[in-house]
């Protein structure tokens, strides 16, 4: 057996799992189960520690940082009870042993996510470019590129992706016709529903729009009235939209002390620091 057959044999394992190299002196091997794998799948792999102290294989780590992907995160946290230890890409890279074209896969992804999560980014209607949005608070975007090409102020709409002639600073919706705020839209029809452990809670809306960053949110009319919004992370109260350091100061499980808060007529522009 020649040395590149070997190698293939330690790390390939067997229907094509990733295995870590048993020779490799930069790795902390442990014994004892893979805590990472929560589908038990039960890989062959050695187990090595990660910064955090926890177990895993090379793929029960990549599921599970692909898991996070496809849930639109952009950062790698550990997902054991009581850790949130954040891991770096680097890390992720090598304790997953990602190949070239998981890797290209990761940071297409990673990009993406952190695109829709931290930066208004959108596609100009007329060079197809990315855009960026800076005053969260204007529809009217202006296209540097389309600027410059047509030698004249080039501006859509943010909203309805379209060329709009007016810089006018709107949150609604800008002059052409059909343009209107799906997110508001969404807000002003969502069905109430009866929360089944939260007393004397009638008439809620279902939907409800992040008072901190404005994405929106379902209740399952189950559980709790605390949420975490998942982009910006803040706990808030679905009922009053308090916060919920705020709103807890009173009996978790009973109708917050200022009631049921109306239907969000306009949705929070998150102010990102």
């Amino acid at each position: 057996m020649n040395g590149e057959e070997e190698s293939k044999d330690i790390r390939g394992g067997t229907a094509g799992e990733k295995c870590y190299d048993p020779r490799d002196s930069t790795l902390t091997f442990v014994q004892g189960d893979d805590e990472m794998d929560f589908l038990c799948h039960d890989f062959k792999s050695l187990r090595a520690k990660m910064s955090c102290g926890h177990a895993v294989t090379p793929m029960s780590l990549t599921i599970w940082c692909l898991y996070l992907l496809e849930e639109g995160e952009c950062r790698f946290v550990c997902g054991l009870p009581g850790c949130d230890v954040e891991w770096m890409y680097e890390e992720v890279c090598k304790m997953a042993l990602l190949t070239p074209e998981e890797r290209d896969y990761f940071e297409k992804k990673m990009f993406s996510n952190a695109a829709k999560n931290y930066l208004d980014v959108k596609f100009c209607p007329g060079c197809k470019c990315r855009v960026v949005r800076t005053d969260l608070h204007n529809l009217s975007v202006c296209c540097t590129l389309c600027t410059a090409e047509k030698k004249k102020i080039y501006l859509f709409c943010w909203q309805c992706l379209r060329e709009v002639k007016t810089p006018a600073v709107r949150l609604e919706h800008c002059e052409n016709d059909g343009c209107i705020s799906q997110p508001l839209e969404t807000l002003r029809n969502c069905p109430d529903i009866t929360f089944k452990d939260v007393k004397g809670v009638t008439g809620c809306p279902s939907i409800r729009a992040c008072p901190t960053c404005g994405f929106l949110v379902e209740h399952n009319k189950r559980k709790c009235k605390t949420m975490v919004c998942p982009r910006c992370k803040v706990k808030f109260c679905f009922v009053c939209l308090q916060f919920t350091q705020e709103c807890l100061k009173q009996k978790p499980y009973d109708l917050c002390s200022s009631g049921v808060a109306p239907r969000q007529t306009s949705i929070p522009v998150w102010q990102r620091t």
